[in-house]
């Protein structure tokens, strides 16, 4: 039975999205219904459509007691929102209905599994947030919470564990019947830890073994695990606190890790091999797969980035949007994410202009737009005279602009948003390194009205940002500090 709580949400929902005009959202970006989004929940495929769930406060802008929203799509860009799928409404829940995650069930129903939060006050008087697991069950629309919950507690944490901070949990099916779930815990040391739990029915759970443990490589705690095989390998996605940069990887201090090895299913033990940055923009985090029905492991993150979500107008009336879900592969031992293809189904407007020869300021006919795909490809004239920089400016006015340079004699592709009508000092610049072979280098653009996602080689790096700069600023323009051979290719998105 749908609890008072929830009706409220559900109400208050309803009426307040009629105030959101469609213009004034993301096109084919989720954004919540109303109010606060963060990370993605429960991203499955149930039911022959996609759902995507989210952290969500309807009732404000900003963070507060969490809710899972509910959107769903047969096509990854196109979102219908559905009525929010749980709220903080049981005393094992009181505080805050965290992330969490989704899988059907052998009776057809959807379980969705996440974090239940209360404030506790401890023997010396502080007050702390035990963060414990609980199960709901659905239909793909409304979903009853366990008579049993929470079904994971600290007293099934090994031992020293924080029950602060364990969270996040990553449900799937094994191969041999069997429900696992890794979760994000810290250890005693007080760095980040992730914890594998295995089930027979979803209900019932126990520990099996700390899966992989930190030690203070990469950041504070880890949250918001994912674990999944790709292409021969497997890869853990984690999403540490507090970063520290290593060269030009980790530079969003509250950033994503993805960490490639092997995994023994028997025996529980993954081995890691490498590691790297998932998105090296400003705005990425919290990114969950799922595996689609005819294979293909999807990613789709929270694009934004902890240390620029309070918004100076609390009148706004959402905020927080989705990245472009993205399809993952492994090359060359490196995690490669292309848009969906879904997204080709989108374009239209075709222009193109090949074999352009510049430098200096250019502007091309036909190139400009707030809702475009822009695939650029880049070399040098001569071989032996490489350009020191090329930039691509777009959501440009007489006033603003961001921007997208590549020099290449240092190897940095930098995304600018300093000039894009940000009143605070947020994060403006963020630089990554990348591969080209003198001065050859291929970007692809993809604008929707308040982000940019770069995608570098085919994939090989993405670099994501939010801007907010008024929809009229739609001009793009090119500039080259030495000379520049350059292919465009623009599609309207449409």
């Amino acid at each position: 039975m749908t609890s008072q709580i929830l009706r409220e949400a559900r109400k208050y929902e309803e009426i307040s999205e009629k105030n959101i005009k469609e213009q004034d959202r993301p096109d084919f970006h989720l954004s919540p219904r109303t109010g606060w989004m963060n990370d993605p929940n429960g991203f499955s495929f149930y039911d022959g459509r996609y759902h995507l769930f989210y952290q969500y406060h309807p009732y404000d802008s900003h963070w507060g007691p969490m809710h899972w929203g509910h959107a769903v799509s047969s096509d990854l860009l196109h979102w219908e929102y559905l009525p929010a799928a749980l709220a903080p409404d049981e005393a094992y829940d009181r505080d805050g209905c965290f992330s969490g995650s989704a899988v059907t069930l052998p009776d057809g129903k959807q379980l969705l599994m996440y974090t239940g939060v209360v404030r506790e006050t401890q023997e010396d008087g502080s007050v702390c947030e035990i963060q414990r697991q609980c199960v709901a069950t659905g239909d793909g629309i409304d979903y009853e919470k366990y008579a049993g919950n929470p079904v994971l507690t600290e007293a099934d944490l090994p031992e020293g564990s924080s029950c602060i901070d364990f969270r996040d949990p990553k449900v799937w099916q094994g191969n041999d019947g069997s429900y696992y779930a890794v979760v994000g815990n810290r250890p005693a040391d007080g760095s980040g830890q992730i914890l594998l739990f295995e089930s027979a029915d979803g209900y019932h759970w126990k520990f099996l073994k700390v899966l992989c443990s930190n030690r203070w490589r990469y950041g504070k705690m880890w949250e918001c695990p994912d674990f999944f095989a790709l292409d021969g390998k497997q890869l853990l996605l984690v999403s540490p606190q507090d970063m520290l940069p290593q060269g030009f990887e980790y530079h969003n201090g509250n950033g994503t890790v993805c960490i490639i090895g092997t995994y023994d299913e028997e025996n529980k033990d993954f081995a890691e091999e490498c590691n790297q940055a998932i998105d090296y923009g400003i705005d990425f985090y919290a990114p969950q797969t799922v595996l689609a029905p005819d294979g293909r492991r999807i990613m789709i993150g929270w694009m934004q980035n902890w240390d620029t979500c309070n918004p100076a107008n609390n009148q706004i009336p959402w905020f927080g949007q989705m990245s472009l879900p993205r399809e993952l592969s492994i090359k060359n031992g490196r995690l490669y994410q292309k848009p969906v293809r879904e997204l080709e189904a989108m374009r239209g407007n075709e222009v193109t202009h090949k074999d352009i020869t510049f430098t200096d300021i250019l502007r091309l006919d036909g190139i400009k737009g707030r809702r475009i795909d822009m695939e650029l490809e880049l070399r040098p004239v001569e071989d032996n005279n490489v350009y020191h920089k090329f930039a691509v400016r777009f959501a440009q006015d007489e006033n603003y602009h961001t921007a997208v340079s590549f020099r290449p004699h240092e190897s940095i592709l930098k995304i600018d948003r300093k000039f894009s009508g940000s009143r605070r000092a947020f994060i403006h610049q963020r630089r990554s390194l990348v591969s080209h072979q003198n001065g050859r280098i291929r970007l692809r653009l993809i604008l929707d009205r308040f982000s940019v996602e770069i995608f570098v080689n085919d994939g090989e790096q993405v670099l994501s940002a939010t801007i907010n700069t008024d929809q009229k600023a739609d001009g793009i323009s090119f500039f080259a500090d030495g000379l520049v051979n350059m292919d465009v290719v623009k599609y309207d998105l449409i």
